[in-house]
């Protein structure tokens, strides 16, 4: 049987439509089958929305920073991708664009938005000690007569109690 599109070559692929109880019979070579969207074990359908994913996907395998290295390190974006570290601090400026691109990615958000880290707190006791200096270095400060000193003691304190 003759392709019902293109009428050369063998069909191959046999569909059978129904719009509202008509029903249509259509016999279609792989070729156009394929062109209307019919999946086929040897060929693919052709989507433009597949074009754009896969020219999408081509740029990101291959960015333009490809060929950027560390001026200190010589390390490449492709060593990066390799063994996921860094050659040294300067990598992080020769690489910031796909750095960010990566932070991006992984974490939805190429700037830090959650808790920050607050170093452990002085012992109850060692804050006692650094009261009491304070207060001993204000009440030096008021006798010399170093009133600003002493402003900045007085604030020091406030903060601290």
């Amino acid at each position: 049987m003759i392709c019902d599109q293109c009428k050369e070559r063998d069909a191959v692929v046999y569909l059978t439509k129904i719009v509202e109880s008509a029903v249509t019979q259509l016999h279609l070579c792989e070729k156009c089958a394929a062109e209307s969207g019919v999946e086929t074990t040897i060929a693919t359908p052709k989507h433009p929305l597949g074009d754009f994913l896969k020219a999408v996907q081509q740029q990101a395998l291959v960015p333009s920073s490809e060929a950027t290295r560390c001026a200190a390190c010589g390390m490449t974006l492709k060593d990066f991708r390799a063994t996921g570290r860094l050659g040294c601090a300067r990598c992080y400026g020769a690489f910031e664009v796909s750095l960010r691109e990566l932070l991006r990615r992984v974490h939805g958000n190429a700037h830090h938005a959650g808790r920050t880290y607050h170093g452990p707190q002085p012992a109850p006791w060692q804050r006692a000690n650094s009261v009491r200096e304070l207060r001993d270095r204000l009440k030096r400060a008021i006798e010399s007569e170093a009133f600003e000193e002493a402003a900045s003691l007085r604030d020091e304190l406030r903060g601290l109690e």
